[in-house]
């Protein structure tokens, strides 16, 4: 069967991306006008249905979410600062409407007389209704009027330090200067990447803090006080964030004493599939009582690899082994004992094959279809950015156009600087029975192509790109009838499983061999190479995990804070340094840091909720080895799963999902099989 894709494309219309920096404060004031305009409208109405209130209000916000999201989406990515600085602005604007039209006790009451009326609804629109009284309600909709003017005082304190604490991140141009000498180590490829700068009358090398600058660093210079340096410093960057921090975290515990709650994990855990904070400590005390006896047998590994290599090159013993000696001597390790070379390995991944090769992965498991597009000028942010149209149900002949998705994935000045997924605009169904489609973007940093060689991939960051497109294709492939639930809008603790469930092809023999061809000859990879990789999996697995740990309990350390007198001592430098010593069992040589300053996912998203990184690949491994472990490619499996999780995004609970598409409650047993490699059974 011929399918004409060029015929359904020339019926699409794609979003516009040349907005203006005034137009995107027009339309971020025009947008908060809509939205009290139909606040006040509903307020307005004594008898309330779902005609007259239920439907205008999904179709404003199902309406609302491509615009909005989009013109706050630019300060993420454009080039120009003044559109940047208009994104944020806009983001303010329309963060700062919500939380005045959430923060009304008229509103909330019509909807909370139309719950209660109990009106005739599906179960995605009851759901909605249901979400929705309950959101209000946890703006502090039910309380006093004196309290809830408190609360939406302390939100709106909240939000503006959210976006200045992002804005500073994302606009970080902080570096360290080196000598070629002090590099030494780093592979010539990666130095001729750094720029030269004049500095005291010597010419020395720019080591932005973007990871294709920074990671190659700590992995290969072979001077240890260039790397405790570079460690230091990218430890200290966005000092200016500590104070916005701390107030952060203060202003939250303020929301959630006000609302009634103890902490304000108990606040944010409530709508999470751990639901309490003793449900979440638990569980990652006891992971961490499990992975710091391997982690201890992986340390004294690495300390006996750096005394032997200090010896080597006549250098004297520091008698420990330091935070900064991981990267290096982790990626020793690999060459030595399992001749694993990442950058010999990434000539076998050049960015665009490996992009072609991937996206024919999803094709085969989930039966969709990617074309490329040749966008306008308009139809994008930037020059580097690529495009990409995704059908499904291509094997059973009835194609559907699913959306459009982006890839930019190259660092530049101002640009979001580690990988995410932005799912820009949800999909959902119009009155009329037509489908408004989803439009997600993928950004990441790999290295730019060069004339002399395309942008090569190193397996960790092929795992990336994997996990990412993951978030990409939830969006993608998600068909719910509200916005509010479409792709990523499940549970937190969810959200990463898909992800982190398709990271498991990239350590899967076949599957990686067909993903590769070499840059220069298109060969494959050899087996050998596969399977020292693949063997490598679960090297260090202890001293990962319990880094993500240490961020975890950092997370829940300042979000369980239950008394005015401790949250007035609130001292982040002395949690976070305290908790990084004794957790990740690597010391700072007495060189404490402010990591917490660039930690994003703490100052908007994963508050409370960063342990859902772990928590979630109990429910991806399950998922992994009950379906796809004993066939990858299984594409009957792969649209069971699609149809399951995928589609359904957030329109059910998420666990009613995990039973019906494992046929049973989820289990950790895959997890700790995988997490602990073959320690899994000692």
């Amino acid at each position: 069967m011929t399918i004409d894709f060029d015929k359904v494309l020339k019926e699409q219309k794609f979003p516009q991306w040349n907005q203006t920096p005034q137009e995107v404060l027009q339309l971020a004031n025009e947008l908060a006008a809509k939205e009290r305009n139909l606040f006040d409208t509903i307020a307005s109405v004594e008898d309330p249905t779902v005609e007259n209130v239920l439907n205008p209000f999904t179709t404003f916000f199902n309406e609302a979410d491509f615009p909005r999201n989009q013109i706050s989406f630019y300060q993420h990515v454009s080039t120009d600062k003044a559109l940047r600085d208009a994104s944020t602005q806009a983001e303010q604007i329309l963060d700062q409407s919500s939380i005045e039209q959430w923060s009304r006790a008229d509103v909330y009451s019509v909807l909370k007389s139309l719950k209660e009326k109990n009106p005739d609804l599906d179960p995605e629109s009851e759901r909605y209704l249901n979400k929705t009284v309950l959101e209000f309600e946890r703006n502090g909709l039910a309380l006093p009027e004196e309290k809830r003017e408190r609360v939406k005082k302390l939100q709106v304190e909240l939000s503006d330090l959210k976006v200045k604490f992002n804005k500073n991140l994302g606009e970080d141009t902080g570096c360290v200067l080196f000598s070629k000498t002090e590099l030494e180590g780093v592979p010539e490829v990666i130095v001729k990447q750094y720029e030269e700068v004049e500095k005291d009358g010597e010419t020395k090398l720019k080591v932005t803090f973007k990871y294709p600058d920074i990671i190659p660093l700590f992995q290969h210079a072979s001077n240890g006080e260039t790397r405790k340096t570079a460690n230091i410093a990218f430890g200290n960057r966005c000092p200016e964030n500590e104070a916005l921090l701390t107030e952060i975290i203060k202003l939250r515990f303020q929301i959630a004493k006000e609302l009634g709650y103890d902490t304000f994990a108990d606040f944010a855990l409530e709508v999470k599939m751990a639901k309490t904070k003793d449900t979440v400590l638990t569980f990652l005390n006891d992971l961490r009582a499990k992975l710091t006896p391997v982690a201890e047998s992986e340390l004294q590994v690495l300390k006996e690899l750096k005394l032997k290599d200090l010896k080597s090159r006549n250098l004297h013993s520091e008698g420990d082994f330091y935070s900064w000696d991981f990267g290096y001597y982790n990626e020793r390790l690999l060459e030595e004992k399992y001749q694993v070379d990442s950058l010999k390995i990434s000539e076998y991944f050049p960015l665009q094959s490996t992009i072609k090769k991937m996206l024919g992965f999803y094709e085969t498991i989930m039966d969709v279809k990617f074309v490329k597009l040749d966008p306008k000028p308009t139809e994008v942010w930037h020059e580097d950015v690529e495009m990409y149209a995704v059908f499904k149900n291509i094997k059973f002949g009835t194609l559907e156009y699913v959306g459009v998705i982006y890839f930019d994935l190259h660092p530049r000045e101002g640009k979001y600087g580690h990988a995410a997924n932005f799912g820009i605009g949800p999909g959902y169904l119009n009155f009329d029975g037509t489908r408004k489609n989803p439009e997600t973007i993928l950004v990441c940093n790999f290295t730019k192509p060069t004339k002399a060689r395309p942008s090569l991939l190193k397996h960790s960051e092929v795992v990336t790109f994997f996990h990412e497109l993951g978030h990409g294709i939830h969006n993608m492939l998600s068909q719910t009838k509200y916005a509010k639930f479409h792709g990523t809008n499940v549970e937190r603790d969810f959200v990463e499983a898909p992800s982190q469930m398709l990271e498991y092809w990239v350590w899967s023999k076949n599957e990686l061999k067909s993903l590769s061809s070499h840059y220069e000859t298109g060969e494959p990879i050899s087996d050998d190479l596969i399977d020292q990789l693949i063997k490598t999996k679960h090297v260090n697995t202890g001293l990962s995990n319990l880094r993500q740990l240490f961020f975890g309990l950092f997370d829940m350390s300042v979000h369980t804070i239950d008394s005015q007198d401790k949250i007035e001592k609130l001292d982040l430098f002395s949690t976070w340094n305290t908790l990084r010593r004794e957790v990740t069992l690597l010391p700072d040589g007495n060189n404490p840091t402010k990591g917490y300053c660039a930690f994003g996912h703490i100052a908007g998203g994963y508050e409370s909720g960063y342990y859902g990184y772990l928590y979630s690949l109990v429910f991806a491994a399950d998922i992994y080895y009950s379906l796809f472990k004993s066939d990858p490619m299984n594409t009957e499996n792969g649209i069971r799963y699609r149809d399951i999780i995928l589609k359904r995004g957030g329109t059910r609970e998420i666990m009613d999902n995990l039973v019906e598409v494992l046929g049973r409650k989820p289990t950790s047993e895959a997890f700790l099989a995988e997490i602990f490699g073959e320690k899994s059974h000692l």
